[in-house]
């Protein structure tokens, strides 16, 4: 019968299936970072259990390292704990392949995994964090999982699950100047809501799809999860075997004919069918803002500030009017008139070179607007960061006025020294505007790199489209 990639890499993982459904599935990587990780080996050593395949593990600190003075350490004695827990735990569990705070090759796990090529077509991949969606890019099954799921991995490399229903989101056509892939997230995700896609795997399909690079695969593939979706996909490609060729856990020369072999095949069928079906037509997207504390409250970035009281719902409406309330906006106003505090370009969706490069682009012989009280500039990884200052981006950026920094997840998450203050706005690039996510009081607005960059150069949310048209 003819199988969706889905659907290819769930039964090639099945251990076991018993009568209600309900499947162990075995875990080929294990990502680990300091947040998620410490109960889970706190319990292995409580029921006297080892890792049982620490072969599989990748680890490296990022939501609680600092991205400033490395030399002075961590200075948070909550975030210093964690850190130093991680440490010991991969210590203790003989894993081999460990990136500490200051490490050369440091950074976000999702950074770190692909381009250390330790992401590969075919395999099942976890970790203690959503964003784990974002190496499906690689048309691998990877997801998020919680805590104690992540000491069933460390303990057996398996996890109980049931099968996700099969979602297929084709993509035609090109994407208009100014447009990125993040605008292509968000447009799917104001189409789907942020449940739209719950209970499905997602597939991007579609010629669109195949005309974007690896980076840009990831980003789609990281904003899955805001969907709903357990995990996104795209098939492989060339492009996807180009990126990596040559990487340090790539399969060597002797080994790489033979997986490329096998990575081909990781594609759905032709005639497979789909539970469910979203087309979308690519010329048609527009650079995308959010405007409330959903990923679901967003609008094309010459769109007015919704009215709640046109939407008849009432639960809805009243999620609108809160959502004004804490972003501090009235209805129609015009996206364009929201001014800005403060700039944020990283994160696991936006950190990567490419990132970096057009946000560069951009800002090259501009300055930050006056009334910008900060703007950073984040690589994703240390890897990311020495190709960046390689190219000169980082002169670009220091000289337009942005701060240059270590690699980690930063402003993502108002978890490390890097935060929102309240009342403060920012257009980040990151992947979630939940109230308080950025830091307590902090406003959120989400986009693209491109449109991040333009917000510090003109202080208030801009249409990057119509300044490279």
């Amino acid at each position: 019968m003819p199988s969706t990639l889905y659907d290819k890499l769930w039964h090639s993982h099945v251990v076991f299936q018993d009568e209600s459904g309900e499947c162990l599935i075995y875990i080929d990587r294990h990502l680990i970072n300091e947040v998620t990780s410490p109960q889970a080996f706190e319990g292995l050593r409580a029921a006297e259990r080892k890792s049982w395949a620490h072969e599989s593990i990748i680890a490296t600190a990022d939501h609680n390292t600092p991205t400033e003075h490395w030399e002075r350490g961590i200075e948070d004695p909550l975030a210093r704990t964690q850190v130093e827990t991680l440490d010991r735990n991969i210590r203790e569990s003989g894993s081999l392949v460990y990136f500490p705070f200051r490490a050369a090759d440091q950074g976000i796990v999702h950074v770190v995994g692909p381009e250390l090529g330790a992401t590969q077509p075919g395999m099942s991949i976890v970790c203690g964090d959503s964003h784990t969606s974002t190496h499906g890019a690689f048309a691998a099954l990877a997801f998020g999982i919680g805590t104690s799921d992540v000491e069933h991995v460390l303990a057996t490399q398996t996890l109980l699950m049931h099968k996700s229903l099969n979602l297929a989101i084709k993509i035609e056509g090109e994407l208009p100047t100014g447009v990125y892939a993040k605008d292509l997230a968000l447009t799917i995700i104001a189409e789907l809501g942020t449940a739209g896609a719950t209970g499905y795997a997602i597939e991007f399909m579609g010629s669109t799809i195949f005309q974007l690079t690896m980076e840009a695969r990831m980003t789609l593939c990281n904003m899955a999860i805001e969907a709903g979706a357990r995990t996104g996909l795209v098939a492989v490609d060339d492009v996807t075997i180009s990126y990596l060729k040559g990487r340090r856990f790539s399969p060597d020369d002797s080994n790489w004919n033979a997986a490329v072999d096998y990575w081909r095949t990781m594609r759905s069928d032709d005639l497979a069918t789909f539970d469910r079906t979203l087309y979308i037509n690519a010329s048609r997207v527009r650079p995308m803002v959010t405007w409330g504390t959903s990923p679901e409250m967003v609008v094309d970035i010459k769109g007015l500030v919704p009215n709640p009281q046109m939407e008849p719902d009432a639960i809805k409406r009243q999620g609108l009017e809160r959502a004004l309330r804490y972003m501090d906006l009235a209805p129609g106003t015009p996206m364009i008139e929201i001014q800005i505090d403060k700039v944020f370009i990283g994160s696991c969706t936006n950190a990567r070179i490419e990132d970096l490069r057009i946000a560069a682009h951009i800002v090259k012989g501009k300055k930050v607007a006056g009334n910008i009280l900060q703007a950073l500039v984040v690589p994703g990884s240390g890897a990311v960061k020495r190709q960046a200052e390689s190219e000169g981006l980082d002169a670009i950026f220091l000289a337009a006025g942005f701060e240059w920094r270590e690699p980690g997840c930063s402003m993502c998450l108002g978890m490390n020294s890097d935060r929102l203050n309240p009342g403060e706005r920012c257009a980040s690039t990151s992947n979630r505007n939940f109230e308080g996510r950025q830091g307590m009081g902090g406003r959120s607005h989400l986009v693209s790199p491109a449109m991040a960059a333009v917000a510090a150069l003109t202080g208030h949310l801009t249409n990057v489209a119509e300044m490279m048209s």
